[in-house]
């Protein structure tokens, strides 16, 4: 058995040399089509030569549309030409993964809120997009802010058949915490700015005992203490309930740490800071495997820090009883000292 040994540095600079050869026009048809995101941003930081060629606006723009079908819509289209490097800076803000520590408020935060939001959402299953859809949101009016923030996918009567099937018993819905997948990118259009608030594999996956149905839940934690929710709800559809699962439900939501859920206005100036902010990594260790591990472990933490706050409420309201009872036993003894002190006089 050979074993792999790392390259000398001559071995190094003559596949550089020999690479440097080949002509322009070969590299930009054959060679920078065929790579991921993360693999032709690591190839322009090589050479000069190599940013200039991985530069090229319609190598980005494939590779935003093979990773977002939904980035293919005239509307997102046009959207995304407007961003400083067109795709490229679309991708380098909608791929990584939300960082946990967005930037400080700048003072104008509130007064500077999107008058808009723009979803661009894809679910995936084993690798397969089976569903796009791109949702505008208005954000100005009095009841978006001052409701609990909710951006509902799909109507009411509308759901979409899947190829997953119905799971029988709780063991069939592990197989969906690596099979099914969501992208769920909210862009702001005036700004000119986006951010990918889902951890893109499930963080939890729950059948309901009674219904039947499945629900899947992607989650990004912000600023240690709030979560963006992405709930998607499967039943089984057709007569009888059918074979497989139809998705009737997928929506954006916003937690905090107690779980009560935030109103419109909060969940902007949360966005805004989320879209102002830094990223995780583009080319992270691990690649996306370290990215949904490291959004898993993120979530955990959230859900660690909700538990030990309950518990200290929980804690704080026995000890508020303990003392109210105490109080009342010490008056009602009082009370009764007095009676029987007066009728003995």
């Amino acid at each position: 058995m050979s074993s792999s040994r790392p390259m000398s540095t001559t071995t190094t600079t003559t596949l550089t040399t020999a690479f440097s050869l080949l002509p322009d026009d070969v590299i930009r048809a054959h060679i920078l089509p065929r790579l991921d995101g993360c693999s032709l941003a690591a190839v322009g930081c090589a050479t000069p030569e190599l940013s200039s060629l991985s530069s090229d606006h319609q190598l980005w723009s494939h590779i935003c549309h093979s990773t977002w079908p939904s980035t293919a819509t005239p509307r997102i289209r046009h959207l995304i030409s407007s961003f400083p490097d067109g795709a490229r800076s679309f991708f380098s803000l909608s791929f990584p993964l939300l960082s946990p520590n967005p930037h400080p408020p700048s003072p104008s935060s509130c007064c500077s809120l999107p008058d808009q939001l723009i979803s661009a959402v894809d679910i995936f299953y084993r690798g397969k997009c089976m569903f796009s859809n791109v949702q505008e949101t208005e954000t100005v009016t009095g009841w978006f802010r001052c409701s609990p923030f909710r951006i509902d996918l799909l109507t009411p009567k509308e759901s979409v058949p899947t190829p997953i099937r119905r799971p029988s018993h709780d063991d069939t819905c592990k197989d969906l915490y690596a099979d099914l997948e969501l992208s769920w990118i909210v862009m702001d259009p005036t700004g000119g700015r986006a951010v990918n608030v889902s951890s893109f594999r499930p963080v939890s996956v729950e059948r309901h005992w009674l219904s039947g149905e499945v629900h899947v839940r992607y989650a990004a934690v912000v600023e240690g203490h709030v979560m963006c929710s992405v709930e998607v709800t499967c039943v089984g559809g057709g007569p009888g309930g059918g074979l497989v699962l139809h998705v009737t439900e997928a929506c954006l939501k916003m937690e905090d740490v107690d779980g009560a859920h935030l109103n419109g206005k909060d969940s902007l100036v949360i966005l805004q800071r989320v879209l102002e902010g830094k990223r995780g990594s583009l080319c992270k260790k691990g690649g996306m495997e370290g990215r949904v591990e490291e959004g898993r472990r993120r979530y955990l933490e959230y859900l660690e820090r909700k538990r030990e706050r309950r518990e200290r409420v929980l804690r704080r309201e026995g000890r508020l009883d303990n003392m109210c009872v105490g109080i009342g036993v010490f008056l009602f003894v009082g009370i009764i000292y007095l009676l029987c002190f007066s009728s003995s006089r």
